[in-house]
C-alpha cells in the first residue's frame, strides 16, 4: 500500500519562508515523479510543481516560478518544496501526490497524472 504524508506547513508572515516535506513508502520511491499542488479556501486545487523519478526535470506554476524549489532524495524517499519569499496569496492546503506510472519521463502538472496523495498541510501566510 502506497503512503504519502506530508510536513512542515505553519504560519509565517509574508516575506518569510517554510519547507514542506513529504514521505512516501509501499513502492520504489525513486521510479515515480512526484508533485506538489494546493487548495486555497473556496478554490479548486492547483499544480504547484512537480518533478520526474531522476529530479532531471522540474517544473512550477507560473504564479510560485522564481519562489520556490522543489527537490527530492530518493535515498531518504523524500520530496520536499522550499518556499521564499511567500505572500498571503500563497495561504492554502499542500498536497503532495506521487505519479501512477513508473518512470515518466515528464513529470505531470495535473492531477490526473498523480495516483496517491498526502493529507495536506496547511500553510497560512499574514501580511
Amino acid at each position: 500500500q502506497v503512503r504519502v504524508v506530508e510536513s512542515g506547513g505553519g504560519l509565517v508572515q509574508a516575506g518569510g519562508s517554510l519547507r514542506l516535506s513529504c514521505a512516501a513508502s509501499g513502492r520504489t520511491f525513486g521510479d515515480y515523479a512526484m508533485g506538489w499542488f494546493r487548495q486555497a479556501p473556496g478554490k479548486d486545487r492547483e499544480f504547484v510543481a512537480s518533478i520526474s523519478w531522476s529530479a532531471a526535470i522540474t517544473y512550477y506554476a507560473d504564479s510560485v516560478k522564481g519562489r520556490f524549489i522543489i527537490s527530492r532524495d530518493n535515498a531518504k524517499n523524500t520530496v520536499s518544496l522550499q518556499m521564499n519569499s511567500l505572500k498571503p496569496e500563497d495561504t492554502a492546503v499542500y498536497y503532495c501526490a506521487s505519479d501512477r506510472s513508473r518512470q515518466v519521463l515528464y513529470p505531470s502538472k495535473t492531477e490526473l497524472g498523480y495516483g496517491f496523495w498526502g493529507q495536506g498541510t496547511q500553510v497560512t501566510v499574514s501580511s
